[in-house]
Formats: C-alpha cells, structure tokens, sequence
C-alpha cells in the first residue's frame, strides 16, 4: 500500500521536512487589511508580525475550504492508496471537519483523518511519525494506533510576551491583562482538551521558562528517550539562547528549532516562546 502522509501549514515543519516526495501540506490562511494570505506560501513568519504591529484591529484566520481539500485528495488518488491527513486541534480551526468531509467525496483513496488536538511542531511529529512508519512498511491503522500511544508522551506550553493578544482573542479579560502586565505576569498556556489555556501564571519570563525546564525534567526522568523543539514567534535569537543552555542542561534530548506561523502566531503574539517534546522514535542512524 501506498500511503501519502497530509498536515497543514501549522505544523511549521522545515523546508528540509518538506522534500520527503510523500509528504504534503495544505495552507490555512490569515485575513490582513481585508485581503487573504496562505501562510508558508504567501507571507512569511517575519512578514507577518511585522506588518501587524500597528494593527488596531487582529487578523482573522480561515481554513482551507473542502473543495480545495478535495481537489487535493483527487490528486493524490492518482499515485496513492491512502493518506493519513494530520490537523490542527479541531477546537482552534474547522480545518479537520473540512477534512473529514472531503473524505466522503473522493474515490480511489482511502483517507485517514486525525485530530492532532494540538498545534505547530507538535502537530508536525506526528507527520514525521506517519512517514517513518509508512515507509517501514506499516498500515494506516497501525500508525493511527501508534499516534494514540505518542500522545500520551506529547507535552507542550507556551509564555506569551503580550497579554493584549490574549485579550484582543477573547481569551483574556481586559481586566485581567492589565493587572497582569503591572504585575509582570507571564502566563503559560498550554493545550487542555484541544483547547489553548493557562497552565499556570508566572512573574517574570526567565521563571516561566524555569518552570517549563522542570516539567521537561519530570518526563526525563520517566526514563524513553525525549525529542524537543524550541518554538517562538519571531524571536529566533532568544530561541536560540534557550536553546543552547537546554542542550547543556539536558545533553541526552535531541533538541529542534521551529516557529509560531501567521495562523498561530495570531492567537498568541510576537515574542511568545514555547516547548514541545515527545518520545523520540527516530533510529539514531537517522538523526545524524
């Protein structure tokens, strides 16, 4: 069997990632100034914050219509005999509805929805899980079965820098966030039922990426192997520093670097900083 592997744009994975031939990825898209832009195709991570920063009014996002999604599944029929088609948390976007959809109009392709139920490289794990396993030779099925144990390995929080942005979301009072920004607080946020919320409030950042660093540790302690990935909204240089003192505190977990996209970044906030780590799968011969 044949399998192609979908995700969609907010999966953030690395031009590199995209090159794998059986790998695909279908755009949602952000609103800016009544005119539409597919993010990783249209406008970059960088375009996109820079052009917001005196928006009074926050972007809207949208989701890849079914009929695109259909016209993609058709396409794919020609060459595969199945796709395993990987989403956004279906509680931030309808963009796994629409898929679920799709797949009862096409033929010649079994499809495969799944509800990431969380976002960004995150999400993007379990792309690159459904490739190594396809190509191991394993069954839709068997690597949907898969995902369910990795899940419950899968962590992931996020300190947002502006809590205005939470507030111009709705996720916020405006109340709320201006006691908060007197107090310095920074909030980590989190995925809870497919939904972004607040683990825990912080004062200071340099504490909330402490208290990040401690929940890392009590998963390694729990003895599997760690991957780990970095990700920030337009501050890749402070990704970078944090980067570098976690590949020192913590020597044995493979460390990666990723983004927050226009999609995401737009619930969150330029200068958010986050973490997500999973059981790292990948043979070592693989990570070289």
């Amino acid at each position: 069997m044949k399998i192609a592997v979908l995700t969609d744009s907010t999966a953030y994975l690395s031009e590199e990632q995209y090159q794998d031939e059986d790998l695909y990825m279908i755009p949602l898209s952000v609103i800016l100034d009544n005119e539409s832009y597919r993010e990783e195709v249209d406008i970059t991570s960088q375009e996109y914050f820079e052009r917001i920063r005196d928006l009074k009014k926050l972007p809207t996002t949208t989701q890849p219509a079914t009929g695109e999604i259909v016209t993609l599944f058709e396409t794919l029929a020609k060459d595969y005999d199945a796709v395993i088609s990987i989403h956004l948390s279906s509680k931030i976007s309808g963009t796994y509805q629409n898929v679920m959809t799709a797949a009862t109009m096409v033929e010649g392709i079994e499809v495969f929805p799944y509800d990431s139920g969380i976002s960004c490289s995150a999400q993007g794990y379990f792309a690159l899980e459904a490739l190594r396993l396809s190509k191991a030779g394993k069954k839709p099925g068997e690597i949907i079965a898969q995902f369910e144990q990795l899940q419950k390995t899968l962590k992931a929080y996020f300190v947002v820098d502006d809590l205005q942005h939470l507030v111009r979301g709705g996720r916020l009072s405006n109340g709320a966030a201006i006691i908060g920004s007197m107090l310095k607080i920074k909030p980590i946020l989190h995925f809870d039922d497919k939904e972004i919320v607040v683990f825990e409030k912080i004062r200071s950042l340099k504490k909330a990426l402490k208290r990040i660093e401690a929940l890392l540790n009590e998963d390694v302690a729990k003895g599997y192997p760690i991957v780990a990935t970095i990700i920030h909204a337009n501050v890749e240089e402070d990704a970078l520093k944090w980067k570098k003192h976690l590949e020192k505190a913590f020597p044995k977990i493979r460390f990666e670097l990723s983004y927050f996209g226009p999609v995401i970044g737009t619930h969150l906030g330029e200068g958010s900083l986050g973490m997500a780590w999973i059981q790292d799968t990948f043979p070592k011969e693989d990570q070289n």
